[in-house]
């Protein structure tokens, strides 16, 4: 599938860019009572989706070991809304520009999933873009580890979702995990991705 095909192909199950989605994060009640209880800080990611001949890829990247929050898991670039961010999708692509190198001319925009509540009180908007394939990655060596790809096919594959119990603050919560070694893709990051293929499955979109 070449660029402009997967643009069109994952634009039909997004948000639109000029309305991005006000409603409550779709995880809430999964974190009732384990959330931080402060009203949640916009934040925004950028889900970066890349056409390759064998199959498009995502971009992730591997955060590093001694930060203070989530050193060294698998995460999407990304972090804070600033107040002068025209809005999330620029928030994305500067964060992913600070992060990885990702200039805004080798992103195509194409929406926004659904927000998603984090653990640590972070009301988190992903935008999808299509990558240039050409696009070589510069990680900043203070934040980011590793920046590596998983095949898109696979992340929309139920069979490789696994959900998972953790203890968080004396009670058992589940979270999703996908099985792809080396690497953890577990969390937010997971349910980032589970809600995209979600999406897909929901729309008119579905061709895996």
């Amino acid at each position: 599938m070449d660029a402009v095909a997967l643009a069109e192909w994952l634009r039909g199950a997004l948000h639109p860019l000029d309305a991005p989605p006000s409603a409550a994060p779709w995880n809430l009640a999964d974190l009732a009572g384990l959330a931080q209880p402060v009203a949640p800080r916009p934040a925004a990611v950028l889900v970066g989706v890349i056409p390759r001949a064998a199959g498009a890829g995502v971009l992730l990247t591997r955060r590093t070991d001694g930060l203070r929050h989530h050193g060294g898991q698998v995460s999407f670039p990304g972090g804070r809304i600033e107040p002068d961010d025209p809005s999330p999708a620029a928030a994305a692509l500067r964060e992913a520009r600070e992060e990885v190198g990702l200039q805004a001319a080798q992103a195509r925009l194409l929406g926004y999933l659904d927000p998603l509540l984090t653990i640590t009180g972070f009301r988190v908007l992903p935008t999808v873009v299509v990558v240039d394939p050409g696009f070589q990655p510069v990680p900043e060596p203070g934040e980011v580890a590793e920046v590596f790809e998983v095949p898109l096919e696979m992340l929309l594959d139920p069979g490789q979702l696994d959900t998972i119990e953790l203890q968080f603050g004396g009670r058992a919560r589940h979270v999703f995990q996908y099985r792809y070694q080396p690497q953890r893709i577990w969390g937010a990051t997971a349910s980032i991705l589970y809600n995209l293929r979600e999406r897909l499955a929901g729309s008119n979109q579905w061709r895996v």
